[in-house]
């Protein structure tokens, strides 16, 4: 029987994601409890640029695209280092300040996780 892992969140990322649609806050949530459970979610895929176990969920709903990133690479703890709608200027890229504030939230996370938990992943 797998553990829940605790639920930490980043920065403003649970604000954030509080100010989604119902429809999308509760899929999003849904995938983060998958993930505290130690399984995968269907709908979640690999971040790119942070390397293994940071993930993204991306729902779609009236025409915006949201994104919920998240690391499992812990043992105890998943963290939500960012929620936001993707707002792109340049198309299907997503925003340097939205790429640049998951890797600063990684950094702090791992910082946090060891400081509260222990140096072991």
């Amino acid at each position: 029987m797998a553990v829940e892992k605790i639920l930490e969140w980043s920065g403003s990322s649970k604000r954030d994601l509080m100010a989604f649609p119902d429809e999308v806050r509760r899929a999003m949530g849904y995938a983060l409890g998958v993930a505290q459970m130690g399984a995968k979610h269907p709908a979640a895929k690999p971040w790119k640029g942070e390397g293994a176990g940071v993930l993204e969920v991306v729902e779609s709903h009236d025409g915006n695209a949201y994104r919920a990133v998240y690391t499992v690479r812990f043992a105890k703890a998943v963290y939500v280092l960012h929620c936001f709608q993707k707002k792109s200027p340049s198309g299907i890229r997503t925003a340097r300040g939205d790429v640049e504030l998951v890797h600063q939230r990684l950094r702090s996370a791992q910082q946090h996780y060891e400081e509260h938990h222990g140096q072991e992943n």
